[in-house]
């Protein structure tokens, strides 16, 4: 019988020193640490038995270019969130600091993300958007997940706005800490371009 490795715990072996179980704040490091870690702002919206819906998700990933695949999570407490969660296909929005009035409406329990004052419109093939969002993307659910308290979509991108390829120079719009952020470059990515992970993304 060889021996265990040098360094690997064996059955029975205490957790490394400092490590936080869940009895002692585990819960709490971890809302600490995604409250300050930045996500990007997306709104998704559906049509439902009763008439459109959107929301304010943070939470929305890529997961593959070929074909173009993302995943969302929703709250399971959200009358919204369930509408998104049974419909065929909705809207993906990528806001920019422009639409951060309107990506606050979209987060606000209460309010008529439809009403008069709104603008939006209907794709031809009926599902409720934005069209002053510059970049959406039509997607149709591909799979649910069930976890505690939320359920993870994902979708397949099948339609994008008339202008996605044009130049973006508008500031991205990322939420941390509980508010909305402007985000721009740290250097002068026109001379200096920072790279990040450019053989391990998937999409990138």
């Amino acid at each position: 019988m060889s021996a265990p490795a040098k360094d690997m715990p064996g059955k029975g072996a205490t957790p490394e020193t400092g490590a936080a179980s869940a009895g002692s704040g585990l819960t709490e490091a971890f809302l600490a640490a995604f409250r300050h870690h930045p996500s990007g702002v997306a709104i998704i919206t559906a049509e439902g038995a009763e008439g459109p819906v959107a929301l304010t998700v943070s939470s929305l990933i890529s997961i593959s270019a070929s074909p173009p695949m993302v995943a969302f999570s929703l709250s399971t407490s959200s009358s919204s969130a369930k509408v998104v969660e049974r419909a065929a296909s909705v809207v993906v929005h990528f806001v920019r600091r422009a639409d951060m009035q309107l990506a606050r409406l979209c987060a606000t329990s209460g309010k008529d993300r439809f009403g008069p004052d709104v603008r939006w419109s209907r794709l031809d093939s009926g599902e409720p958007y934005y069209p002053q969002v510059e970049l959406w993307f039509r997607a149709e659910l591909r799979g649910r997940l069930e976890t505690p308290g939320a359920c993870l979509v994902t979708a397949e991108l099948t339609a994008v706005s008339s202008g996605a390829h044009a130049t973006r120079q508008a500031e991205a719009l990322v939420y941390s800490n509980r508010a909305w952020h402007a985000l721009g470059p740290v250097v002068d990515t026109a001379s200096a371009p920072v790279l990040l992970w450019p053989d391990d993304s998937a999409t990138f």
